[in-house]
């Protein structure tokens, strides 16, 4: 009898994702500070990854003779190339902080919604100030 009346009850619908609730017309999440640290973390990380490549590239030139070094110099003085380093240099800044910030969450701390927010922009204002003084610091010396 009760699995007579299970068949026949009427069930909820399932509750859906909080970015369809206000129907199909809404596809996206409120943007808050702490998504784009997420989004940004994850990207610099990936930056990260080239960067690696890049230092492989920059050994192999390297081994390779004064020619191959040279023209890799080259490539990397490029402003193209500097735009690549300044973004990495902002890669390694940020995720370095935001790494940080994860630690203090690894340990249960800083989640409430204030102390995320202040924290995730301290770690981009973290992540601009220093790639800024970083580059500043190698125009005035004339490393560029």
């Amino acid at each position: 009898m009760s699995e007579a009346k299970a068949n026949t009850a009427v069930t909820k619908p399932r509750p859906l994702s909080p970015h369809l609730v206000g129907g199909p017309h809404v596809f996206f999440w409120r943007w808050h500070l702490t998504m784009l640290t997420s989004i940004v973390h994850r990207a610099t990380g990936m930056a990260l990854y080239f960067a690696a490549f890049l230092g492989a590239a920059w050994a192999l030139s390297l081994a390779s003779g004064a020619e191959a070094y040279g023209q890799f110099m080259g490539v990397m003085g490029s402003p193209l190339g500097k735009l690549v380093l300044f973004g990495l240099t902002f890669s390694a800044f940020y995720h370095l902080a935001n790494g940080i910030r994860h630690l203090a969450w690894d340990s249960g701390k800083g989640f409430e919604p204030k102390v995320a927010d202040t924290t995730g922009a301290a770690a981009l204002a973290f992540g601009v100030a220093a790639t800024i003084a970083v580059w500043a610091i190698a125009f005035m010396t004339g490393a560029l």
